[in-house]
Formats: structure tokens, C-alpha cells, sequence
């Protein structure tokens, strides 16, 4: 750390889709305040960060990346599973409760920042799965601002979904989660298997169950989203939660809201820590995230309907449920001869490493996005009013794709055949991609929401800063000896 001050800590949750918002939300603050900022995690994922700035030999002189000790072996994870790149459901499960195991080299790295510089930092912004991080924060005398790194109706739906699992009628297949407006009906098929099988008892509840209890007991939350995008999903997790909620998204390259052209030297790679090895040219785009995949049968049916359509496309394909993500593709996983047809076709490209995202989606070219609905590819996806056909798999997607086609009229949901008119899509894409572009804007006095969002927070931090240090000395000798368990 240096001699430098210290003035944020952050603790991303340990996914490729939460470490990226962190680094780029950190830039952001930093670009408006020059608070010199710390992301702590385990040190894979802190490598992982430092390849993202590939320009330079070091990361910029006001970021601090710190390794947090962490051996996966010891939790039942295969060795180097630091993230949940290429884990099955299983043992993302057992990565997500693993995550609990920081909490100690967590207080010490606060407690090695406040020895150094005398005071605690402004706040620790951490993740939203990352409870325990507000008792943290109370014993060194700041306070925790959760991250969701999603949307607001996604997150509300998460919350009030394992908070009230005991009010759930389980007899019926439609139901109405607390938070939300009665005409917002939720129903069995939107939840992956391991929620539908949730009482209370299992793994994922009582990790998530707590975790989420506590984010609660936050100073405030800063959302992925914005203010025109979600006005149901905020006005439900401000009403539920009690607390401040900055909506300060989408966390996006400055390019891609502007329209620009952009190239994998840009700050594309940098946003996403990849690169790729294809061109973004023509059609209709499939990916389902960097750890998501279908069944083996889902894709041979996939495969069978892609074809006959006779769409240009680009799929992003891996392995099948049951096989190893990493492993080469097999073409035994699709119809006999079907990589070749596209080939001699030219009707589409099979890309089974990665392909950058950000690139295809902003091609004047793309029609379409078949997509998991993880909400990084949504803001990708609706900043350049590209049409969303979605497939959720796992999390909090299900409930982001009802929210695009119940809330927004953007969306199609390809597994539960729901019809729209695509000419009311287009104009609705058009206005929404306006508002995203809208709500960044940061011209001179002319501010978007979001822009107006970030300043609120740090306002916001120092305002409390000054309460705390005016009427209070911190007792270093006191923290030192806290014991966290």
C-alpha cells in the first residue's frame, strides 16, 4: 500500500461478473473524487485484476490490489478454484460458502490500513453476498455500502425471496414475493431447481439467508442499474430495504454509451480481462455467460433450430452440462456435420473459446441476443438497443428476464414462448438505450441520473466522515484487540 491514504475498501464477490462492476465502479469514484482506493480478494481473482490493465506494467498508482489468503483444497473445491469460472452448481455452492473463510484476513487488512494511516477508510463496499462485512466495519468504525452488481428487481426479488422462504406457499405454482406489487406474480419454473428445493434447512439457505439478513444492516446500497431504466424495481428496494439506494449504472465503457466504434484495444478488454480471436461480423448472437451451459440434448435441439432458420449467427459454445466447461468441445454434442454446414453456408461461426462481447453486441449488424440473462449482458445488450431472446438459467436471471418482459417489453422468453410485437420492441429498445445514454451523461452542469447518484453517495461518506471524527477518537489499542469469528 505504501505511504498513500487509503480511502475506500472494496470486497467483490469471487465471479468474473462481480469483480469487473468493482473495478469499474472503483475508476468511476476515483475519476470524481481521486480517492486512492483498495480491492481486496482471494489471489487468483487479484491476478485476474491485474491482467486486466495489460497496457501497463502496474496497475494505476491510486488502485491497491490485495491478496486475501484463500486455499480452495480446503473447502472441497478442486485446487485454484478461486472463482466461479467453470465450477458446476455444486461447487459454486460450496465456493459461495467458502467466501465466509475471508472474514479474518479481511479484518487484519483493515487493521494493518488503520495502523498505517491512523483512521479507518471512508467505507467498505462490498458485495451484496457479503454480510458479515457489516460487523467488520462497525468493529473498525466505518461503515459497509453493499454493491449489487445486478439490478434492483433482481436483487429485491433475492432478498425477499430467501428472507420469507417460510411464507412461500409451495402448494401453488404462481406466488407473490413481499416488496413487490400484487400484479407481480412470480412462478415455479423462474426458479433454478436448488431455490424450488430451498426450506430453510439447505446449504444455499443458510448461507444466503444471513448473509443477505446483514446487507441489510448497511449504510446504503449502490445498484448497476438506473433511475429511468428500473422505476418499479428501485421504488420496491428502497420501500423494502429502508435504506439509502444509489442507482449508479450501467458500468459501462464511456465508447459503447456514446455509440463509438470500438476495438479490442480499447477499454473493451480492459472491461471484460479478455481477448478475442474473431472479428464481430454480421446476425444473431448466443452466449449464455462464462459459466452457464445448456443440456446436452437442449443443444442438439438448439443446434437443429439454428439451422433451419437459416439466420446468420454467432454462438459462443461450450461444453454440455455433465462435462468438464474447460474441456475441448466434442463435435459429437452437435448434429452430425453441423460445424462444417455453417462454415460452407456462411450462415454462421461457432466460437468455442470466448468472444468479446462488448464488440458484437455494439455491431450495427447484430440483430438478436440469445442470452442467460446475467445483468452485465443485459446492460450490454439494451445500451445498444440490441433485442434480448431470453434463457435464464441460475440466480437472479429468471427474475431479470420477467422484469425485461414484464416491466420493459424488451424481451422475449425463448423457454416459456412467450409472443411480443417486435415493432413496439424496437421502439421501446430505441427509448431505453436513449435513457442509458441519458443517465451517464456528464456534460458541464448537465448531469445524468446516475452521474447525480455518484456524487449523492460520496457526498453521502464524507458527510459522515466528518460526524464521526468531530465527535469521536478512534481507539486503536480497542480495534486491535476486537476479535472477529
Amino acid at each position: 500500500m505504501g505511504s498513500q491514504q487509503i480511502d475506500i475498501v472494496m470486497l467483490p464477490f469471487m465471479a468474473h461478473g462481480h469483480l469487473i462492476p468493482f473495478l469499474s465502479l472503483a475508476t468511476q469514484i476515483h475519476h470524481r473524487t481521486g480517492f486512492n482506493i483498495a480491492i481486496a480478494n482471494t489471489p487468483l481473482n487479484i491476478q485476474y485484476l491485474r491482467s486486466t490493465f495489460h497496457q501497463h506494467q502496474h496497475p494505476p498508482p491510486w488502485i491497491h490490489l490485495f491478496e486475501l489468503p484463500f486455499n480452495s483444497a480446503g473447502h472441497g473445491l478442486p485446487p485454484n478454484s478461486e472463482n466461479t469460472e467453470n465450477l458446476p452448481l455444486d461447487q459454486i455452492g460450496k465456493l459461495v460458502i467458502s467466501s465466509v473463510s475471508l472474514k479474518t484476513p479481511f479484518h487484519n487488512f483493515l487493521l494493518d490500513i488503520i495502523k498505517k494511516q491512523g483512521k479507518p477508510p471512508l467505507c467498505i463496499i462490498s458485495d451484496v453476498f457479503f454480510g458479515w462485512v457489516v460487523e467488520v466495519a462497525n468493529i473498525m468504525n466505518t461503515v459497509n455500502i453493499t454493491f449489487d452488481t445486478g439490478g434492483a428487481y433482481g436483487i429485491l426479488a433475492l432478498f425477499s425471496f430467501w428472507l420469507n422462504l417460510s411464507d412461500r406457499k409451495t402448494d401453488s405454482e404462481e406466488f407473490n414475493l413481499p416488496g413487490f406489487p400484487e400484479r407481480c406474480k412470480f412462478h415455479v419454473s423462474q426458479l433454478h431447481e436448488f431455490m424450488r428445493n430451498a426450506d430453510g434447512n439447505d446449504s444455499w439457505s443458510r448461507f444466503l439467508k444471513p448473509q443477505l439478513s446483514s446487507s441489510l444492516q448497511s449504510f446504503g446500497c449502490l445498484t448497476n442499474t438506473a433511475e429511468e431504466l428500473e422505476p418499479l424495481g428501485l421504488d420496491s428496494l428502497r420501500k423494502y430495504t429502508q435504506f439509502p439506494v444509489w442507482p449508479i449504472g450501467p458500468l459501462l465503457p464511456k465508447q459503447l454509451l456514446n455509440k463509438s466504434p470500438l476495438s479490442s484495444s480499447s477499454s473493451t478488454t480492459q472491461h471484460a480481462g479478455k481477448s478475442s480471436g474473431i472479428s464481430a461480423e454480421k446476425f444473431l448472437y448466443i452466449s449464455f455467460g462464462s459459466q452457464n451451459t445448456v443440456s446436452r440434448s437442449q443443444m442438439m435441439e438448439l443446434a437443429i433450430g439454428l439451422e433451419k432458420s437459416w439466420k446468420p449467427l454467432i454462438w459462443v459454445i461450450r461444453p454440455p452440462l455433465g462435462f468438464d466447461l474447460k474441456a475441448e468441445f466434442r463435435s459429437e454434442w452437435l448434429p452430425e456435420g453441423f460445424e462444417a454446414r455453417m462454415k460452407e453456408s456462411n450462415q454462421g461461426l461457432l466460437v468455442k473459446n470466448w468472444a468479446l462481447q462488448l464488440e458484437i453486441l455494439s455491431h450495427k449488424s447484430t440483430g438478436a441476443f440469445l442470452s442467460h440473462c446475467g445483468w452485465n449482458s443485459i446492460m450490454e445488450s439494451l445500451s445498444q438497443g440490441v433485442k434480448i431472446i431470453g434463457w435464464p438459467m441460475a440466480a437472479e436471471q429468471a427474475f431479470n428476464s420477467k422484469m425485461l418482459v414484464d416491466e420493459m417489453g424488451v424481451s422475449v422468453e425463448l423457454t416459456r414462448g412467450v409472443q411480443s410485437s417486435i415493432s413496439r420492441t424496437r421502439e421501446k429498445l430505441e427509448e431505453i438505450a436513449h435513457h442509458i445514454r441519458e443517465a451517464v451523461k456528464d456534460e458541464g452542469s448537465e448531469k445524468g441520473s446516475s452521474i447525480k447518484a455518484k456524487d449523492d453517495f460520496i457526498s453521502a461518506i464524507k458527510t459522515r466522515k466528518q460526524e464521526v471524527f468531530t465527535s469521536s477518537i478512534l481507539d486503536l489499542s480497542a480495534i486491535k484487540h476486537c476479535v472477529v469469528v
